[in-house]
């Protein structure tokens, strides 16, 4: 019960911690004014944090024996670093978002809708691939709470994202 108590409080804080640290002004639904980017230091660090918190919450929430932590860590580590690819092109593409936010063309939203679900399919897919790695050092079963946490994680920052992320401007330049 103490391990469930513990990812909330981490995943909060994570949330929280994400929250702090604006990705856009809010700005009314009117407003002609465009939403202004945290600067690139500031992503980095949010990022790098994100990273280790990440792999706090999945130590406090994986029963690893000695032997299976030997044979994890670096797997994790692996994908995580694989990661790093897709979430750059996230980033970039929020970056990009930012700045055609009020001039935003039907051909841009076009491509914003087809390079953002690529991106999503490319993390599932990395999820995906590592898999059966880990099922060769953990069990099915830990595997699965692997993957349960890692997406809960993914899913928790998308929603923070989205909270400070304006929706497209329909009212701009067509």
């Amino acid at each position: 019960m103490q391990k469930k108590n513990v990812i909330a409080v981490l995943v909060v804080g994570s949330a929280l911690m994400l929250a702090s640290v604006p990705m856009f002004a809010q700005t009314a639904p009117a407003a002609t004014t465009p939403p202004q980017a945290a600067s690139d230091q500031d992503i980095q660090a949010l990022r790098q944090d994100l990273r280790n918190q990440r792999k706090e919450i999945t130590a406090q929430n994986m029963t690893l024996t000695a032997d299976e932590a030997t044979k994890f860590w670096p797997i994790f580590d692996q994908y995580r670093k694989e990661a790093i690819k897709p979430n750059d092109d996230r980033w970039a593409l929020i970056k990009n978002y930012a700045a055609t936010y009020n001039t935003m063309t039907d051909a841009q939203a076009q491509d914003y809708i087809t390079k953002s679900n690529a991106i999503d399919e490319q993390l599932l897919a990395l999820r995906m691939k590592y898999v059966p790695t880990f099922e060769k050092v953990i069990s099915p079963k830990k595997t699965a709470l692997w993957v349960q946490i890692d997406r809960r994680i993914d899913l928790l920052i998308n929603l923070q994202l989205s909270s400070v992320i304006p929706m497209v401007n329909t009212s701009t330049a067509k």
